[in-house]
């Protein structure tokens, strides 16, 4: 008997370490459903953050957007503003029955007014007649041969330039003198 208890015992021992190893088993299925349920929850909560950051730029691009187009319509508001009473003054002379006296002064009124607007706006006319020729703010239509007066001077303005600030909107278009006796000196 001794033998077969001796093969149960070697029977019971290897039963024993299977019933251990299926316990073991168990432990870590179950500490691996435990951190499946974890790195689960880690991925939600990263996907839940991702959707609200994707939403924060959305609304952030948006927002930007508007604020864009609320100052390009504030700056048109505070550029147009001026000339509309400028418009209104000329609806007003074209209606008045005036002689051409009366409506040349109102005209010149209204010009005056005009030029104000532009200044408001920091527009400045090109100085032009009297001035030397400089091709980086004038624009040369013709010259004409003058003694009385130096060479490459401005002589007519035929339409006149702006700048805004330092920075050229339109060159004024000039008539330049020419004096070939002060070349040749």
């Amino acid at each position: 008997m001794n033998t077969q208890e001796e093969k149960n015992d070697v029977h019971e021992v290897p039963a024993a370490e299977q019933e251990a190893a299926a316990v073991e088993a168990v432990a870590a299925e179950g500490s691996q459903l435990t951190e499946l349920e974890q790195v689960k929850g880690e991925r939600d909560a990263l996907l839940d953050r991702l959707a609200r950051l994707q939403a924060e730029f959305d609304n952030a691009r948006k927002r930007e957007v508007k604020e864009r187009q609320d100052a390009r319509d504030y700056a048109v508001q505070g550029t147009v503003e001026p000339f509309l009473s400028v418009m209104d003054n000329f609806q007003l002379a074209l209606k008045s029955g005036g002689s051409a006296d009366q409506l040349r002064m109102g005209v010149e009124l209204i010009l005056k007014q005009m030029e104000d607007a532009l200044r408001g706006l920091n527009v400045t006319a090109v100085d032009a007649v009297g001035a030397e020729f400089d091709p980086r703010v004038h624009e040369a239509l013709g010259s004409e041969e003058r003694a009385d007066v130096p060479d490459h001077q401005v002589i007519e303005e035929v339409r006149r330039g702006y700048k805004l600030r330092d920075k050229l909107l339109r060159p004024a278009l000039v008539k330049i003198a020419t004096n070939s006796q002060q070349r040749e000196a």
